[in-house]
């Protein structure tokens, strides 16, 4: 497999205090089948959506408990090189570049406005494998900030991106791009969402029916935060998980509406 880019979302995986409640929980809704608990790594345990690498679950460190959230990891070749890019434009090193066997090597990081995310350094264990379209594969993230101007200044210095403002006056939303390819969402948090809501990164996983996966996920204690509803992108809706986890889910073959325009940002 080719190298993914410098910046292109690479991986995902998520702390909860509950494995076996976050295995039964998103194997109903996304699908996902588990491999066996990696003791020599904390428990990791990888999900499978049909049989390809999706992402992973895995207990909470020590004074984390109780702390469930999606972490989004970007490619990079070089970690360390990386970590110096987000220190010199005011990120913040949650923990150290670190080589995890021969798998690769990963890094944890805190972007200026306060959304925390991974680097991930390929070594045998590549990323994912299931692609977008496939239900249960990662297709899409979204920085969700208060201060757009932070992470609107910090990504594309330190991954190089370009830029587009979506031209919509109902939302401020931003997409970060490697050349052609979108790669990641930036969306200004509306009064919607409660003060103590800290900034975070919104993964989506893909679903054949939108309407299906909120239900499962609804019966099996999920909150609904927002949607279902109908985009150019796809149907999708906005949850967080019954460990307090927020995701979104998206069917992208249900669409309606034409692709909004944007405006290329210097």
């Amino acid at each position: 497999m080719a190298a993914k880019p410098e910046g292109t979302p690479i991986w995902a995986d998520a702390m909860f205090s509950d494995i076996e409640g976050a295995k039964n929980f998103y194997g109903d809704v996304l699908g996902w089948t588990f491999g066996e608990s990696s003791s020599e790594y904390g428990n990791y345990t990888q999900a499978y959506a049909n049989e390809k690498a999706a992402a992973a679950v895995v207990p909470p460190m020590p004074g984390q408990e109780g702390q469930s959230q999606w972490c989004l990891y970007f490619a990079t070749s070089d970690a360390a090189a990386t970590a110096t890019r987000i220190r010199e434009n005011g990120g913040e090193i949650l923990m150290e570049p670190m080589a995890v066997g021969d798998f690769g090597s990963m890094c944890l990081a805190r972007e200026p406005g306060g959304a925390v995310f991974g680097l991930w350094q390929p070594g045998t264990h590549e990323g994912f494998e299931a692609p977008m379209e496939e239900p249960g594969a990662y297709c899409w993230g979204e920085v969700f900030t208060r201060e757009r101007d932070k992470p609107d200044t910090f990504f594309p210095a330190v991954f190089g991106y370009g830029a587009k403002q979506m031209e919509d006056d109902a939302v401020d939303f931003r997409i970060y791009s490697i050349g052609e390819d979108m790669v990641l969402g930036r969306m200004v948090m509306t009064d919607e969402f409660p003060p103590e809501v800290p900034s975070y990164i919104n993964v989506y996983f893909t679903v054949e029916n939108c309407d299906d996966a909120v239900a499962r996920a609804t019966k099996q204690g999920a909150v609904l935060r927002f949607g279902p509803m109908t985009s150019p992108f796809g149907r999708f809706a906005a949850l967080s998980d019954p460990q307090g986890a927020n995701f979104s889910v998206i069917d992208v073959t249900t669409t309606e509406g034409e692709m909004p325009k944007t405006t290329d940002v210097p």
